[in-house]
């Protein structure tokens, strides 16, 4: 079977709702258990987000064992031709963490239902039927390394000026007054765009129009000429800001897995606040 061109990066409902019965679509919905049986879309299998991370405290959002992501994605039906949408019902905070850990693999059929299961809702219908897929032999490889920074990595970086650091958290976390580590504060030179204000909350929480976004990313310093590393408290956050470069055309950017719980609780690391 000849293998369909790639799916956009973000796409609509509607462009997904055209192509639910190619074969070579796997929906996977990050959604809460209890959302996903209430109704998803048509086709769509579900992911428990706690499976996509791997907790080593303090640091509670690594990036699992290649024989874990060889196994998940297996149990999903994942194979390398297989264009993968991604979706949830809490911002796609989740979805993005699914996306990213893929691109980290190397993995290129990658899309992200732009603004969830709340957009699916003025379109598609749902269904209530639990999916499974048969299982592949998906081999998890670490195809993409560029899309990943590590701690000692990072630190040796800092201060390089083609390197824009972006937190995704809130103010508060940022400016270290909600402290969620042993330290408040932020990673030198960092500058801060919470998550959430990148989406319209009057389109379903769908991404603000592309000029706004550009906007927002351009006035803080972060242009497509740098390599930017995007983080957040465990990179679930920062997960959904990578996507969002990607879809820019951002052409080198990093997602921070250990990100500040394990960053902000190591005394060895430089803060500011």
């Amino acid at each position: 079977m000849p293998t369909a061109p790639p799916l956009p990066l973000l796409i609509e409902p509607e462009q997904l709702q055209a192509c639910l019965d190619d074969p070579q679509i796997l929906v996977v919905d990050l959604s809460d258990p209890l959302s996903y049986v209430a109704g998803h879309i048509p086709g769509a299998v579900s992911l428990g987000y706690a499976e996509l991370i791997r907790p080593v405290p303090p640091a509670m959002g690594l990036l699992p064992t290649l024989a874990r992501l060889s196994e998940l994605l297996s149990s999903l039906g994942l194979t390398a031709e297989r264009q993968v949408v991604a979706y949830d019902n809490e911002g796609n905070g989740r979805a993005a963490r699914l996306l990213w850990t893929l691109a980290v693999l190397g993995h290129e059929r990658l899309s992200l239902l732009d603004g969830g299961r709340y957009s699916w809702e003025s379109v598609g219908p749902f269904e209530t039927r639990s999916r499974s897929a048969p299982p592949s032999a998906y081999q998890a490889r670490l195809g993409n390394p560029a899309a990943l920074a590590e701690k000692n990595w990072l630190l040796a970086q800092l201060g390089r000026p083609d390197l824009a650091l972006l937190d995704a958290r809130t103010p508060a976390e940022y400016a270290g007054m909600d402290v969620r580590a042993a330290r408040g504060g932020h990673i030198p030179g960092a500058v801060n765009l919470n998550w959430t204000d990148v989406m319209d909350p009057l389109r379903q929480l769908r991404l603000q129009p592309e000029p706004t976004l550009r906007a927002m990313l351009e006035t803080r310093g972060v242009t497509p000429d740098k390599e930017v590393v995007v983080y957040c408290q465990t990179h679930h956050r920062s997960a959904h800001t990578y996507w969002v470069l990607r879809c820019l055309g951002y052409p080198r950017v990093r997602g921070y897995a250990g990100a500040w719980s394990e960053w902000g609780n190591d005394p060895q690391m430089p803060i500011e606040r």
